[in-house]
């Protein structure tokens, strides 16, 4: 897939996700950069890092932490 149809894809993705339009192409070329980005620090496909990608941003979108996401310092502790 051309990167232009996939920013054009991700923005639609974007914008039915609530997205306005100039908002949802700037997420776009951000998800398709960060996929690049991804793909060679986990030395990983670009489909693996793209859906990754798209997973976590789903689970955002519902309001989901993700387990890799939660800081083990982030527990309250009673201190009084």
């Amino acid at each position: 897939m051309e990167r232009t149809e996939e920013v054009e894809k991700l923005a639609s993705l974007c914008k039915n996700m609530g997205a306005d339009s100039a908002q949802a192409y700037i997420m776009a070329r951000q998800l398709s950069k960060r996929a690049d980005q991804i793909s060679d620090e986990r030395n990983i496909s670009r489909m693996d890092a793209m859906d990754y990608l798209l997973q976590l941003m789903i689970s955002g979108r519902q309001g989901e932490v993700p387990d890799s996401f939660e800081s083990k310092n982030s527990e309250k502790t009673d201190t009084e």
